[in-house]
């Protein structure tokens, strides 16, 4: 099973709205196939791990392990549970059930009904964990939410600047934290940022120290003042505008979203998120932004850089509706720090 999550890991970045998922076939205690899900709307784990074996005669006296539970319906693939049962592949050890509503203990109770012997919880934990996201998505009913922010030993995200003064984004961060940000962006869905950030920053939000993919990005404009020549709007990634002005798709892949900023905002953008299928949000700023995430108890996970010295006065940077006093409480709340050198 730790090789099937080993193998599903090849999938982040790639998979979603898909799980990573991994599978290992195993005869007289040998490896004898594996796979992994590489892409959406590709061949699952199962299929890879089962076509990846030379001697399919084999198969008839073979364990299948497979990280999360296998689909017992017709989405962009055939059910894999059909799949093994076809090959005659006696016994099933599963990590994790598949809490999708299609698929949800069908899969299992299919390979049951066809006399499949099918051992559940295997590694139940660490295969959750691989697909925090996914799981999160179809349990709570909304996209994980992961904070991230920079700040100085003061607690500052910024000196305090204004549009148009020239004056430059506080730089905090160093080249191995740079290649951090963006591997997790590359493992998103969507980044998100409001106004201020996207009018002082004029921010790219884009893989560019990492291989793959470039999430959606979001931003957040209520009147609609940003200026059209700003990155967001290059049209070179699938952008969403919130605001209370217009609902319009563009040519460029700019999308504008009309929603009332004066209730319930949060929730609204991330209701909208989860009917798009993004399973995953990653906020970056501002301050603002940030903490009414914070304030309003919709996150999941933040990940804080700290620089190794003080400004004194500037943009204050968001701070934990509980108080960070321990290890335990930083592991409980899903808190990573980071110090940078």
């Amino acid at each position: 099973m730790r090789r099937c999550i080993t193998l599903a890991r090849n999938g982040a970045g790639f998979v979603s709205p898909n799980p990573m998922v991994g599978a290992v076939v195993v005869c007289d205690n040998k490896i004898i196939g594996e796979g992994y899900h590489a892409k959406c709307g590709e061949a699952h784990a199962e299929v890879n791990a089962i076509a990846s074996v030379r001697d399919k005669e084999l198969l008839k006296r073979s364990t299948i392990y497979v990280s999360l539970e296998p689909c017992s319906h017709h989405g962009k693939t055939p059910p894999c549970a059909e799949l093994i049962i076809r090959m005659q592949i006696p016994r099933v050890v599963v990590g994790s059930k598949d809490p999708f509503p299609q698929v949800a203990g069908r899969g299992i109770a299919m390979l049951r009904a066809a006399g499949v012997e099918v051992v559940e919880g295997v590694l139940e934990k660490e295969c959750n964990d691989l697909n925090k996201s996914f799981m999160h998505c179809h349990t709570v009913k909304r996209p994980f939410v992961l904070l991230k922010w920079a700040q100085t030993a003061d607690g500052f995200m910024d000196n305090c600047r204004i549009s148009g003064d020239g004056n430059k984004p506080l730089l905090l961060s160093n080249e191995a934290s740079r290649r951090e940000v963006h591997k997790l962006r590359s493992q998103v869905d969507a980044i998100m940022v409001g106004t201020n950030t996207a009018l002082l920053d004029n921010p790219s939000l884009t893989v560019r120290y990492w291989a793959g993919r470039n999430p959606i990005r979001i931003v957040l404009d209520q009147t609609l003042e940003l200026p059209d020549d700003l990155h967001l709007f290059d049209g070179s990634v699938k952008t969403l505008v919130f605001n209370e002005v217009r609902s319009q798709k563009d040519k460029s892949a700019v999308e504008y979203i009309c929603v009332d900023f004066s209730s319930n905002l949060l929730s609204q953008i991330l209701s909208e998120l989860q009917h798009r299928k993004i399973e995953s949000l990653m906020v970056e700023g501002g301050g603002i932004l940030l903490q009414s995430f914070i304030d309003e108890q919709l996150w999941d996970e933040a990940r804080v850089e700290y620089a190794p010295f003080r400004i004194g006065k500037g943009i204050v940077a968001p701070t934990f509706v509980a108080p960070i006093k321990s290890e335990e409480t930083i592991k409980s709340n899903r808190i990573v720090l980071y110090s940078l050198k």
